[in-house]
């Protein structure tokens, strides 16, 4: 039974084969004026597109607020690459180590306090304030936006956006 079946695929492979080597080839089919004369010409540069896909030369992807999935756990987060000591002050703090901890109403708008836990201290920002790795965008009444700087060269935006929130 079995070889009467491997016998059977054989020879449909064999007939396959036959007619494909038999087919005559195509015909170039006459240009038209911003068309391509050989249809051969088109395929190779679907093909070359598929290629440039699968090899991974055209991925690009934008996590926005989210974890880049193609992105390993296992390897550190994007951090910028500290050269000697960080700066005294709102300048030297970075954006994913403080904690919100109030913000406040002001006659000039909102101030958020942030703690720094490396420091013992906490600071006062207001929009537009700089910090280590990135600025202060937005603040309201339960939220800080801040602008983070991004050192690394697969990602389309050089920065992204953080947004830190007052838990009730």
């Amino acid at each position: 039974m079995r070889r009467a079946i491997a016998v059977a695929l054989f020879a449909v492979l064999f007939a396959a084969i036959a007619g494909a080597q038999q087919a005559p080839p195509a015909e170039p089919v006459p240009a038209e004026q911003g068309v391509a004369t050989d249809p051969g010409a088109r395929i190779d540069e679907i093909l070359e597109g598929e290629e440039a896909v699968l090899q991974g030369l055209t991925y690009s992807y934008d996590p926005g607020n989210r974890r880049d999935p193609f992105k390993s756990l296992e390897v550190g987060q994007n951090r910028p690459e500290l050269k000697g000591p960080l700066p005294e002050g709102i300048p030297g703090l970075l954006i994913d180590e403080i904690d919100l901890s109030g913000i406040y109403r002001t006659s000039r708008g909102f101030i958020a306090q942030v703690a720094a836990p490396n420091k013992n201290r906490s600071y006062l920002l207001r929009e537009g304030d700089q910090l280590y790795d990135g600025d202060v965008v937005r603040i309201t009444g339960n939220e800080v936006v801040f602008k983070q700087i991004v050192n690394d060269p697969t990602v389309l935006k050089p920065f992204r956006e953080v947004v830190k929130k007052l838990s009730p």
